[in-house]
């Protein structure tokens, strides 16, 4: 019961990405660059300004905490988070990109690639133990992908593109454990802009003038990245990363359902069974948490 927090974290931030061709598809008619551009630049000016006014105490205390460091763990931490950031900035550009202009079914596929290449990196760099169970939960997964692959190689590729630098990015947060994960997300988000002020002047288009644009562009910055976001680092925090990367198919699974029956993306038999394997999968992998719950609740 002590984890369910962290599950409930997971859960709702993959929940919320599950459904963000909602507010995304409405900006199809704009350059993906752009609203990558106004989605970043929007994260970074509203978690500096609450940090400035709310969180100066925190961030005091986490200077004093990085400053007692060692020069090692320093330059660590710091090419770590940089790294970090530019993982996050491609992300996501390649899945504004797949989305609005490839299809909404390849993001979904590419958060189902995430969550094998999140629990193989843990076991392998984080040393994160796995069950026979989990194992085959994995291979599942796997399987599930490649049925997905089977139709469309073209979208394999671009899922994996997407779902492999998310997964690089949650692996990596597994060192800043010590640091508020709201400074962090900030910290992210600032070098993100930076990354990106050098080709706004000759990469954007025309200033938007439609209101519509900001209104989605904010819900985008607030709703879909630094709450999730967030609540990713919070799960992180308290449950293993290929707990975490597994309870993530829960986004395509929405995604896979919305392309079905909102965007009226052709949905084939064999996506329905690959899909399905995966979910199953899921249920395999925390099953072992799932069951602990219940019998909690019983007593």
């Amino acid at each position: 019961m002590n984890h369910l927090k962290y599950y409930l974290a997971a859960i709702i931030a993959f929940t919320l990405w599950g459904t963000f061709s909602l507010v995304l598809k409405p900006l199809h008619s704009y350059a993906s660059l752009d609203i990558l551009f106004y989605r970043v630049f929007s994260c970074a000016i509203i978690m500096t300004v609450v940090t400035v006014l709310f969180r100066r105490l925190k961030l005091k205390d986490n200077l004093k905490y990085f400053k007692n460091l060692s020069q090692n763990s320093k330059k660590k931490i710091v090419g770590l988070n940089i790294l970090s950031s530019i993982l996050l900035t491609g992300n996501w550009f390649s899945f504004i990109y797949v989305m609005n202009h490839i299809s909404v079914r390849a993001t979904s596929v590419a958060y189902l690639v995430c969550p094998i290449i999140t629990t193989i990196l843990a076991f392998f760099i984080l040393r994160e133990k796995l069950t026979k169970l989990q194992w085959i939960s994995v291979f599942l997964s796997g399987i599930g992908c490649l049925l997905l692959s089977y139709s469309n190689l073209l979208d394999m590729v671009y899922s994996t593109l997407i779902g492999s630098t998310y997964a690089c990015y949650l692996i990596i947060q597994s060192v800043n454990s010590k640091f508020d994960k709201f400074l962090v997300l900030n910290f992210h988000m600032i070098l993100s802009a930076l990354i990106l002020l050098p080709f706004f002047p000759s990469y954007s288009g025309p200033v938007p003038t439609d209101f519509k644009f900001y209104f989605y562009i904010e819900i985008i910055a607030v709703m879909y990245t630094i709450v999730p976001l967030l609540l990713n680092l919070y799960a992180l925090s308290g449950i293993a990363s290929s707990k975490v990367g597994m309870i993530l198919n829960i986004n395509p699974i929405i995604a896979f359902i919305l392309a079905g029956a909102v965007y009226n993306e052709a949905l084939g038999g064999l996506q329905m069974v690959s899909y399905s394997i995966i979910f199953l999968a899921v249920i395999i992998f925390n099953a072992k948490e799932i069951f602990r719950l219940k019998s909690a609740e019983a007593v």
